[in-house]
């Protein structure tokens, strides 16, 4: 499909069919997700992969009754890094340096530069910049998956305590952000026909 056919295409899937994801879309889509861009780069966040049932089921009580979560193929769980300061930069400089074949000595002014940046905010509003990191990264596999044919349905009704205690998030220093069911629209499901409201390109956009 073209970018805008793909666009007006996808809608926010309130009933998904059993059809699954196969594996080769799946990880597709992942790779699209992971080339997302981000603040410097760091991608501060992680994405959790939910694909088991039963702990869908054990986050469903967490998701304020939106069943999608169970019923779609998978559950993506966008979930920030709750203190994203040195280590992150230390960790994505190392990577730096491996994927362009440069000494790390050579990027320390850069890894200066984004440590300041980080040290000089509170840590709620790191925390809230990795937030707004992850929904760049959803906005990025909603229009990949439309592209793929692959429906998707955001939410950020869910209880983000809730999730992080089902998943164990905590103690991998993460915290859900966002989730994103993906899967095979219902042909029963009724927003699946319905025309796409926006509003006019007049009124979203000033070119000054």
């Amino acid at each position: 499909m073209e970018v805008l056919e793909a666009l007006n295409w996808r809608y926010a899937v309130q009933k998904f069919s059993d059809e699954r994801i196969g594996e080769a879309q799946l990880q597709q889509l992942l790779t699209a997700t992971r080339m997302s861009p981000s603040s410097f780069g760091l991608q501060p966040y992680r994405l959790i992969v939910v694909a088991s049932e039963d702990m869908r089921q054990r986050l469903l009580p967490h998701s304020m009754g939106q069943e999608k979560v169970v019923h779609c193929s998978h559950l993506i769980v966008f979930a920030a890094q709750t203190a994203p300061g040195e280590q992150i930069v230390d960790h994505y400089i190392e990577r730096f340096a491996q994927v362009r074949g440069v000494p790390v000595s050579d990027l320390q002014r850069l890894s200066d530069r984004m440590k300041k940046t980080l040290a000089a905010r509170t840590p709620e509003q790191n925390l809230q910049w990795a937030h707004r990191q992850t929904y760049i990264a959803l906005g990025t596999m909603l229009t990949c998956a439309a592209l793929m044919g692959i429906d998707g349905g955001p939410m950020e009704g869910f209880e983000p305590k809730g999730y992080d205690q089902v998943l164990g998030l905590a103690d991998l220093n993460l915290t859900a952000s966002v989730i994103c069911a993906i899967g095979r629209r219902d042909p029963e499901d009724a927003g699946a026909d319905l025309p796409k409201v926006r509003f006019e390109q007049s009124e979203m956009v000033t070119m000054v």
